[in-house]
């Protein structure tokens, strides 16, 4: 009895051991049992410059319009491929179209930059990390972008051109500042309102010797037609900002280092936008501040756990309109598939002359024309009124559990009987011959 009672101490000493050490381990590794996955530890500065690097000294207005398309890497592709199918569409009819797509805001608003798009969507792994680092954090990734510039600044390769605007102003002072701010802020521009040029440049040259070897910066994009100059930081033509640039609702506000979003912003530059459409995205915000949206991530999956549990409630009403979808599609799917065998059941029976019907009172059943396990064939289902009625006004009662029918096979063997008294066999079926009311498996003879 000693014994045995020794034996279970142990084997619970054992076990709570055992579960201490998972504990422990779980801690160690940033996760709480109880409350799941823990948030993955931020990007460290050189990630972000290396992420940053390829539109680090794009204009601003079209670096706002990027961070945010970036988290709908799905959307860019979408968009790459409807503008290369849609080159010939201008003015009203590239607005009209536009509109009737479902992608955000920012993704419509690049249309305008073929280049961009076509950058975006060939260098897809870079988009999405750029993305998450953008869900993770604008803040971070702003600053990384204003430390970008102040290197190319001191490269010499940033400057004000013919074509853009450089400016290089204090940092605004502000009431909370969660970031580590730059001691200036350096704002590009275009130089014509109108008109914003897109700069192509090597990352890896353009901002000096590159200070982290462990995270080098992407390999250059070169759009077509890209004819190498003797200038680290070059243009190609501009591009007239035009009806999609109406969606362009995003600003990068370097004062709180983050992107401040205004529906109203570029109204006069396509007004077939319906604005109230977005409104609702936006009225129960505190601020104005870009907020991703989960229902335009369309399935691709984010960078950790804890980033797509932290969005979740987005993603479960997505999950939830596609569980509704389907629901109203299976519904759908049964009440054609019920109009099918109505129709299909009308048609049969009003078949080729001297092709009648076989009797459903003569152990022979009706076959359902369109197999549906979920649904029962109408020689099964009293009462069950045709879909199409104009077709069977001679056959009403074949669906009526087949009164009709029974009766005319009963007047066929009525009158074979009379006339060929003493000649017929008996029915094995009860059903009338080969040719009569009666088909083979409901006797007869054969």
């Amino acid at each position: 009895m000693v014994t045995n009672l020794l034996r279970l101490v142990l084997v619970r000493i054992i076990f709570a051991t055992v579960c201490f050490a998972s504990v422990c381990a779980a801690l160690a590794q940033g996760v709480s049992p109880a409350s799941g996955p823990a948030e993955p530890p931020p990007l460290k500065p050189e990630e972000l410059e290396q992420l940053a690097a390829p539109i680090a000294l794009y204009p601003d207005a079209l670096i706002a319009q990027i961070m945010m398309a970036a988290t709908y890497p799905l959307e860019i592709v979408q968009a790459d491929r409807w503008v290369k199918a849609n080159k010939d569409l201008k003015g009203d009819a590239l607005a009209g179209a536009l509109e009737k797509n479902s992608w955000d805001p920012s993704v419509k608003s690049l249309v305008n930059f073929p280049q961009v798009l076509d950058m975006m969507s060939t260098q897809l792994d870079w988009t999405t990390k750029f993305g998450d680092a953008v869900i993770a954090s604008q803040q971070d990734v702003m600053a990384a972008i204003q430390r970008l510039r102040a290197k190319a600044s001191a490269a010499g390769t940033l400057k004000s051109t013919a074509e853009q605007k450089v400016m290089v102003e204090p940092t605004p002072p502000v009431v909370v500042q969660t970031v580590q701010a730059p001691a200036q802020v350096i704002t590009i521009e275009s130089a014509n309102p109108q008109v914003i040029y897109v700069p192509t440049y090597n990352p890896a040259v353009v901002y000096g010797a590159w200070p982290y070897p462990a995270y080098p910066p992407p390999a250059p994009y070169y759009p077509p037609g890209y004819v190498a100059g003797s200038n680290l930081l070059s243009f190609g033509m501009g591009m007239a900002v035009g009806a999609a640039w109406g969606y362009a609702w995003g600003n990068c506000d370097w004062g709180h280092n983050d992107v401040n979003v205004d529906v109203n912003r570029n109204a006069n530059l396509n007004r077939n936008i319906n604005r109230s459409n977005y409104q609702g995205n936006f009225q129960n915000r505190t601020n104005n501040n870009f907020q991703h949206d989960p229902s335009h991530r369309k399935g691709v999956s984010y960078r950790d756990q804890a980033t797509a549990q932290r969005l979740d409630r987005g993603s479960a009403n997505a999950a939830r309109a596609r569980e509704d979808f389907r629901g109203r599609a299976d519904a759908g799917r049964q009440d054609l598939s019920r109009g099918n065998m109505g129709g299909q059941a009308n048609r049969g029976a009003a078949g080729a002359p001297g092709r009648p019907s076989a009797s459903p009172g003569a152990n022979r059943p009706t076959a359902s024309p369109v197999p549906n396990r979920a649904n029962p064939s109408p020689a099964n289902r009293p009462n069950q009124t045709p879909t199409r009625t104009s077709n069977s006004t001679a056959f009403n009662g074949v669906n009526n559990d087949g009164a009709a029918a029974r009766a005319s096979s009963n007047r066929g063997r009525a009158s074979r009987s009379s006339s060929s008294a003493g000649r017929s066999a008996p029915s094995r079926g009860g059903g009338g011959s080969r040719g009569g009311g009666g088909g083979r498996g409901g006797g007869g003879r054969r």
